[in-house]
């Protein structure tokens, strides 16, 4: 039997998860099939288990759905341990971006950050040791990416965000490591250059623009945005002030591909999916 996978989010008609994952399992004949489900915003836990009565074997989530996820994986794990488990990526991060669906429990992980770091990394061939690191946003997207990034040892890490509260209780998650300087600020308070700029927030889908000083950006400085598919406020300001560039295309399908080796225990080459995305 074809065993069934989705994306849930709202909004989700712009969602490329879908074709991913059929390339993904066209590559490595897989015999799965991959949707988009958009859930009413408040109605996330009511279509996760429609799916799970519908015999779905596990989905991903995306805006605005990724603190809930967590916390519907953690309240099954309160309720009766091993009803729910969160992986300690998901733990750390408060945030669960893929659900794996079992007879008796439900499995929470946190790809993202996996994602961006192999993006970055792999993909754009650019170091994260030792490097300046400007994380923009608190939210679900910023959490599940936090902890990879500093196990990558960047010397500094800000992270900004509209309001320093959010960005305080994150900091908080992670202040004992000693590998990197972690300090949070609003983004009226930024200051200094950095060598990588991530955009977490979610105004990518939007036109507004979040303000920053021209002399943000590092000599060959990579200004880095997950939204996908267009070119942000965030990126047409890079550019024009010097800094290379990046969507969120590449981070999208990588951290697909963990996702899809968590489910299917194969893990799909990336390079042929990135590349067929980009010339469509």
């Amino acid at each position: 039997m074809t065993d069934k996978y989705a994306v849930i989010g709202n909004p989700i008609t712009h969602s490329k998860s879908p074709q991913i994952h059929k390339m993904f399992a066209e590559q490595t004949g897989q015999d799965i099939s991959y949707e988009a489900i958009l859930a009413p915003k408040d109605g996330f836990a009511e279509t996760i288990e429609r799916l799970r009565k519908e015999g779905y074997k596990g989905c991903s989530v995306t805006v605005p759905f990724k603190f809930e996820a967590f916390n519907l994986v953690r309240a099954l794990q309160d309720a009766q341990p091993m009803q729910g488990v969160c992986s300690q990526l998901a733990a750390n991060a408060g945030a669960a971006n893929t659900l794996t669906f079992h007879q008796d429990f439900v499995n929470g992980d946190n790809t993202d950050g996996i994602g961006l770091v192999r993006d970055i990394k792999q993909n754009l061939l650019y170091p994260l040791k030792g490097k300046h690191i400007l994380l923009m946003g608190a939210g679900g997207a910023a959490s599940g990416v936090l902890q990879p990034l500093l196990h990558e040892h960047p010397k500094k890490l800000t992270i900004a965000n509209r309001t320093l509260e959010k960005a305080d209780k994150l900091h908080q998650l992670y202040a004992h490591l000693p590998q990197t300087e972690l300090s949070t600020c609003t983004y009226s308070d930024l200051n200094g250059s950095f060598d990588i700029i991530i955009n977490a927030t979610s105004v990518g889908l939007t036109d507004i623009e979040i303000p920053l000083p021209p002399s943000i950006f590092a000599p060959d400085g990579l200004a880095y945005d997950m939204m996908y598919g267009r070119e942000t406020p965030f990126m047409k300001f890079a550019c024009a002030h010097g800094a290379q560039i990046a969507d969120g295309l590449g981070m999208l399908v990588e951290q697909a591909s963990e996702a899809f080796f968590i489910w299917c225990g194969v893990r799909p080459r990336t390079a042929p999916v990135i590349t067929a995305l980009l010339k469509s």
